[in-house]
């Protein structure tokens, strides 16, 4: 029998610590949100005054042609506006996305005691970890979803150590989008006029991550929220969202753009995966490119899946703005840091807009 969700720590023990997640949960057949996952009205998202991100998809396959400097100017723009952007030609096969998403809803409609063998605590592999919301004994109110989460080292421990209901296409997933990760980092580096090399690759991405976000069906969407406002601490993300919809980015007060210091939803466009510029990015080019600062949604309708990759440094790389930008820009604006540091950080509090980003201003150290 599922417990009192009234009660919070009967709650927090059923949904995190005996694995049954927000899905649990909601299969118990609850006709209300609990308390723990009321979001402060600030936090709730009004999905009626949205206005839709209207920026079409850039076409990767046209970076190839004579067209290649204009879809250059057209990533870069994007970086520096929203920090967002679609794109579609990318290479990752169409099929391949429908499959994943099945997959997805596929893990996640297993049995709780078979998806909680990965939680942190007990995983076999420090490479896997099942889990709900984000830093849950950190969170003033809980987000409404559940994840898993691979780390890639080789193809070899994908194979071994991911879920086995999930680690073909998740392998897959991830090594066709790899040419499409560099194509994009060269257009953005060689903006800066930094020339990228196989070290500067890995130094910059030699880190991945494969993630199934689950988002299921939720009485009171307007609510909750499935992710809280946070950039992404990485260098680049690359998601596959699916046609559902409910990915929310805010558009900087600095730029020059209409919807300044507005929300804005990125819709779905079938195809396209969403590319979004992480915090070591933002670093790296000395606050040229924005880490876009993005929330999710809940539906009432169905449950939704995303599958972002992330791709992010090594945890011992030291990271600072490019020497080549500080030189034009006359002034750094983040110190140095080792990346390992700024990660337990991000994981160390809740989800807090672009707040993570204080960790590397130049005072504090």
């Amino acid at each position: 029998m599922a417990p009192s969700f009234d009660n919070s720590s009967s709650l927090f023990n059923f949904i995190v610590q005996e694995g049954n997640g927000v899905k649990g949960m909601v299969d118990s057949g609850i006709s209300k949100v609990p308390q723990a996952y009321i979001q402060p009205p600030a936090e709730q998202i009004d999905k009626k005054n949205a206005t839709k991100c209207e920026m079409p998809p850039v076409d990767l396959s046209r970076l190839d042609g004579p067209d290649h400097d204009e879809v250059v100017k057209e990533i870069v723009r994007a970086a520096e506006t929203l920090g967002f952007f679609q794109v579609v030609n990318h290479g990752v096969p169409v099929e391949l996305l429908e499959s994943l998403k099945e997959t997805a809803h596929n893990f996640f409609g297993l049995p709780a005691e078979r998806k909680a063998v990965y939680r942190k605590e007990v995983s076999p592999t420090p490479l896997v970890k099942y889990g709900t919301s984000f830093v849950p004994e950190k969170e003033k109110a809980l987000e409404w979803k559940d994840y898993i989460s691979m780390a890639y080292t080789n193809d070899a421990d994908a194979l071994q150590h991911w879920p086995v209901e999930c680690r073909d296409v998740a392998l897959q997933y991830l090594n066709t989008s790899l040419d499409m990760v560099r194509k994009l980092l060269e257009a953005l580096m060689g903006n800066l006029g930094v020339e990228l090399d196989d070290s500067k690759i890995d130094a910059f991405i030699g880190k991945k991550m494969v993630n199934m976000n689950y988002y299921p069906t939720c009485p009171n969407p307007e609510l909750t929220v499935g992710v809280g406002r946070h950039s992404d601490m990485g260098t680049l993300t690359i998601l596959l969202q699916d046609g559902i919809g409910g990915l929310y980015v805010k558009v900087p007060e600095d730029v020059d753009m209409e919807e300044k210091g507005e929300w804005v939803e990125i819709p779905p466009v079938p195809g396209a995966l969403v590319i979004n510029i992480g915090d070591m990015l933002q670093i790296l080019s000395n606050g040229r490119y924005k880490s876009a600062e993005h929330r999710v949604r809940t539906t009432s309708t169905k449950s939704r899946v995303s599958i972002p990759i992330f791709t992010s440094p090594q945890a011992t790389q030291k990271i600072a703005p490019l020497p080549q930008v500080v030189e034009k820009d006359g002034v750094a604006r983040y110190r140095e840091f080792v990346f390992s540091d700024y990660m337990n950080s991000f994981f160390g509090n809740a989800h807090d807009g672009k707040k993570s980003l204080e960790f590397a201003k130049p005072n504090s150290a």
